[in-house]
């Protein structure tokens, strides 16, 4: 029999460098769009539908917060510090990283199959009950069994088809959208969802939708062991228990 001490030593692949590196370099790019964009909504937290949006437009909804701007109106008697340049120019670039970092991943993932083998639920698992075996096992504080070792569960593979597949080309969709030279080249970016105020309102609500899947990601990550999955992430392996 193997010693319990060489079992615990052996290393299993969990993570390519690719992954870890995309991973990473997203989180990174995702959490200064995070602050940039809200500095931004603070210079005008009114949002609309269709194409034109100003002070002087209904807005469909209202964020309740004070302004940066002056000549926003609002309930308060007060404006927040103007922090709206250095916010978009940062905004811009971190979009930028976000994009490539997301191109570079998309074609590892088609090129390499990682996206068959580790991300597209199983065939057997397009289910009801797949998901809320999950969900019980979670809720349980289950450890996770031996197959998460070197992949994904059900519950993960679904989010992050949702992230990869949806959320994330749509958040870019909508940021072009809102490019008044990008839509003047490519006018059905804007026009497809409704006008340029339209795309505005769509990635806000699908800003905080990758917001919630943060939380809930670092939240799932916890529950199946928070040190030997950030570690494998950094390192690219997880010890075998």
């Amino acid at each position: 029999m193997t010693p319990v001490s060489q079992l615990q030593n052996v290393k299993t692949l969990r993570h390519s460098a690719v992954v870890r590196i995309t991973h990473w370099l997203t989180f990174v790019a995702f959490m200064a769009l995070l602050i940039t964009g809200g500095e931004i909504v603070i210079s005008h937290p009114r949002f609309y539908w269709g194409e034109v949006g100003n002070v002087n437009t209904q807005p469909l909804f209202v964020i309740p917060i004070p302004s940066s701007r002056g000549t926003v109106p609002t309930s308060y008697n007060y404006v927040m510090p103007d922090q709206n340049g250095w916010s978009r120019y940062l905004h811009f670039e971190a979009a930028w990283v976000a994009v490539l970092t997301g191109l570079v991943y998309a074609i590892y993932g088609i090129a390499t199959g990682h996206f068959r083998r580790n991300i597209l639920p199983d065939r057997h698992d397009w289910n009801v009950h797949a998901y809320s075996q999950r969900i019980a096992r979670y809720l349980h504080r289950r450890p996770a069994d031996r197959g998460e070792e070197k992949s994904y569960n059900v519950l993960q593979r679904g989010a992050y088809v949702a992230v990869i597949f949806v959320l994330f080309p749509l958040i870019i969709w909508t940021g072009l959208a809102m490019s008044p030279s990008f839509t003047a080249a490519f006018p059905l970016t804007a026009a497809l969802l409704g006008g340029r105020q339209s795309a505005r309102t769509i990635h806000f609500f699908v800003s905080w939708l990758l917001l919630a899947f943060l939380v809930v990601h670092v939240t799932m990550v916890a529950v199946s062991g928070f040190w030997p999955r950030l570690r494998a992430m950094i390192t690219g392996y997880i010890r075998e228990s």
